[in-house]
């Protein structure tokens, strides 16, 4: 599932392709033919996003709330006199303005909202780190009254908006602290670096669409768990030395979730 710099992205980029002009909404599958309609022909006023939803602000009141899950997936084209292409496979939503298009497949939310509706989403989400209205104090008031592990606490999207797994195992690696440690014993001095961590690192890969965990000094040694993907310190290197220590990276599952750590630097 992408993380939340990957929402921001596509917020910044809808902005600058769709923003202020009228827009064309369809959707081809027909899963979103009464959605569309609501927003069709409508000037988009603005595209932001929060933690992993993203929303599209159209005139008169309405906006597109959009959750891309596991699956779903944007992608772009540019517009020339022979009108846009064909659709290929299920496409969700499709937006057209003067100079692109973009096609909008497998997201695991596409609705319709009105203000009522995005407050309610806003609600139930934490504050997001890529957010300059970002409020870090209330992450920290449900961390430190709650017993559950702080590797959990910040992938649960009502604490902190944003964070998905890689970031999540890579920040506690980076400050040195075990995982499973409950939120009641994480302290505020800890919180304050984690979250100033995590919005250097978010801004890194929203700028460069792309996850840099690792410092210069540590980016040696074994590749990547992928190719094409940056190094990671512990994500997706189960059993392999840690790149600091030496000792064997360790995972666990926690809470639906695979979470991946090193004994000895984080305790």
């Amino acid at each position: 599932m992408p993380e939340g710099h990957v929402l921001h992205r596509l917020a910044r980029l809808h902005q600058r392709r769709f923003g202020g002009h009228p827009v064309a909404v369809g959707s081809p599958q027909g899963r979103f033919d009464d959605g569309a309609a609501l927003v069709h022909g409508r000037v988009l006023r603005r595209a932001d996003a929060w933690g992993k939803h993203l929303f599209h602000h159209y005139d008169g009141g309405r906006a597109v709330h959009i959750h891309l899950g596991i699956y779903g997936a944007f992608s772009e084209y540019a517009l020339d006199g022979d009108g846009p292409p064909d659709p290929i496979g299920q496409v969700r939503m499709r937006m057209l303005g003067t100079d692109y298009g973009t096609d909008l497949r497998g997201p695991m939310v596409c609705e319709v909202l009105d203000d009522g509706g995005i407050a309610d989403v806003l609600d139930r989400l934490g504050p997001d780190p890529l957010r300059a209205d970002a409020e870090p104090d209330k992450a920290w008031w449900r961390i430190s009254k709650s017993r559950r592990s702080i590797g959990a606490l910040l992938m649960d999207q009502s604490v902190l908006a944003g964070v998905g797994n890689i970031y999540r195992s890579e920040v506690l690696f980076r400050h040195g602290i075990d995982p499973m440690r409950p939120g009641t014993s994480i302290s505020a001095e800890e919180f304050d670096a984690i979250w100033a961590d995590l919005v250097a690192m978010m801004k890194v890969g929203q700028r460069r669409g792309q996850i840099v965990v690792v410092r210069p000094e540590d980016d040696h040694g074994a590749p990547s768990y992928r190719a094409g993907r940056p190094r990671t310190y512990v994500y997706r290197r189960a059993g392999e030395p840690c790149r600091i220590c030496g000792s064997p990276v360790l995972t666990t599952e926690l809470e639906g979730r695979n979470l991946f750590w090193c004994p000895a630097c984080q305790h």
